[in-house]
C-alpha cells in the first residue's frame, strides 16, 4: 500500500493525471469528418517506413496520440485501431469531406483537443459513433467528387482566347452540361483507367450525377466546378471522364466517340490534368464548415497552383496529340508504350479501384 501510494504522489500532476483519465477513457468507434489541403503531401494514406513521403494520415495519426485518443503503439501498427478511410486520395489533392472510421478513447472536448495538434490546414469538422463492425470504407454507398478548373478550357480551340478575359457563355455551358450527363447510368469505363480490359466485369460502374455549375471569377479568371456521384471510381477515371468532355467541346474530337468509349475498341481518352478536391459524405450540420474550409484553404491553393504554374493551359497544349480516330491496334500500342510516371502515380482520389 505504501509503495503504491508514493507513486501516485509522484504523478500527481495535472499533465499525469489527464494521461491517467485518458487510459481509463472506453474505446469506442468511432467516425470522423475530415477535411484538408493536400498540397504538400503524397497524398492521404500512410506509407509506413517512408517517412520522407509525408502523407495526411501521418498528421492525424500525430494528433491522435498526442491528443491521448490513443496509445502510441496504435500509431505504429493502424490495424490496432481498425482505422479505414472512406477513400485515398492522391499526391496534392484536397478534400472537404473525407470520412476516417476507427477506434478511439472518447476524452473530454475530443475534437477540439485533436485538432489543436493538427496545422490549420487539416481540420476534424466532426465526429459520430458508429457500431463496433462499421467500415468507411465498404459502408460507403456513394463518392463524390469535385474537379475545379477555369472556363478557358472549354473554349473552342479555333478561338484565340485569353485566360483572364474569357467567360463562359450560356450555350456553351448547356453543351458541357449535355455532354457530361451523358456519364449517368451504368457504362463500361475500360477506356477511362489503365486497369481494366474491355471485358473486366468491374470495369463497369454507375454514376448517379455529373454537371458542371455556374461559373464564378476568382483573381480575375472564372472558374467552374464540375461535380460527379458515383459508387466507386477507378484510377484516372474521373479526370478522362472531363478530358473527353474538354476535347468533344473544344472541338479535337466528335461526340460520337463517347459511345464508342464504352465499346470494346481502344479508345485514346486524354486524361485532364490536376484533381479537383474530394468530398465523399455530405453531413448536413457540417456544411457550413465545409463551405468555409474550401474557401480559406482549397480554392486559394487551386487558383494559385493555376496562376503559377499554369497547368490547365499546359494540358491544353496537350490535346492535339491525341488521335482520337485511330485504329485499334495504333491507339493500344501507343497507350502501352507512352506510360508516364503521371499515369501510374495517382488516381481521381481513390488510388486505385474504390469498390
Amino acid at each position: 500500500e505504501n509503495g503504491h501510494h508514493n507513486k501516485r504522489l509522484k504523478g500527481d500532476t495535472g499533465e499525469e493525471d489527464a494521461e491517467d483519465q485518458n487510459k481509463k477513457s472506453p474505446k469506442r468507434k468511432i467516425v470522423l469528418l475530415m477535411a484538408y489541403s493536400g498540397k504538400g503531401y503524397h497524398g492521404m494514406q500512410r506509407n509506413m517506413g517512408s517517412s520522407q513521403f509525408k502523407t495526411i494520415e501521418d498528421d492525424l495519426v500525430s494528433a491522435l496520440v498526442q491528443s491521448g485518443c490513443i496509445p502510441e503503439n496504435h500509431g505504429e501498427d493502424m490495424k490496432k485501431m481498425s482505422f479505414q478511410r472512406c477513400a485515398r486520395t492522391d499526391k496534392g489533392v484536397s478534400a472537404a469531406g473525407q470520412i476516417v472510421s476507427l477506434k478511439v478513447r472518447l476524452i473530454d472536448d475530443i475534437l477540439e483537443k485533436i485538432n489543436n495538434h493538427l496545422p490549420s490546414h487539416i481540420r476534424i469538422l466532426g465526429l459520430k459513433r458508429v457500431t463496433g463492425g462499421f467500415n468507411s470504407k465498404n459502408k460507403c454507398d456513394a463518392r463524390t467528387y469535385s474537379y475545379m478548373l477555369p472556363t478557358f478550357a472549354f473554349a473552342h480551340k479555333d478561338h484565340d482566347v485569353q485566360e483572364e478575359v474569357y467567360r463562359l457563355d450560356r450555350e456553351t455551358l448547356d453543351k458541357v452540361n449535355r455532354l457530361l450527363a451523358c456519364y449517368k447510368g451504368t457504362h463500361n469505363f475500360h477506356n477511362f483507367t489503365s486497369q481494366k480490359g474491355p471485358r473486366d466485369p468491374s470495369a463497369k460502374r454507375y454514376i448517379m450525377e455529373m454537371y458542371c455549375g455556374e461559373p464564378f471569377v476568382r483573381e480575375n479568371m472564372e472558374f467552374a466546378v464540375i461535380k460527379v456521384k458515383g459508387q466507386s471510381f477507378m484510377m484516372h477515371q474521373i479526370r478522362k471522364m472531363i478530358g473527353l468532355v474538354i476535347a468533344i467541346v473544344k472541338g479535337y474530337a466528335g461526340e460520337s466517340i463517347m459511345e464508342r468509349s464504352w465499346g470494346e475498341e481502344k479508345v485514346d481518352v486524354p486524361k485532364a490534368g490536376n484533381d479537383g478536391l474530394h468530398e465523399p459524405l455530405e453531413w448536413t450540420e457540417e456544411e457550413e464548415k465545409i463551405a468555409v474550409f474550401k474557401e480559406q484553404y482549397i480554392y486559394p491553393t487551386i487558383i494559385n497552383t493555376e496562376r503559377e504554374e499554369k497547368s490547365m493551359v499546359n494540358w491544353l497544349n496537350t490535346l492535339p496529340i491525341h488521335d482520337f480516330n485511330s485504329s485499334v491496334v495504333g491507339v493500344h500500342a501507343n497507350h502501352e508504350n507512352s506510360k508516364s510516371s503521371s499515369d501510374l502515380e495517382g488516381s481521381d482520389g481513390c488510388g486505385g479501384d474504390s469498390d
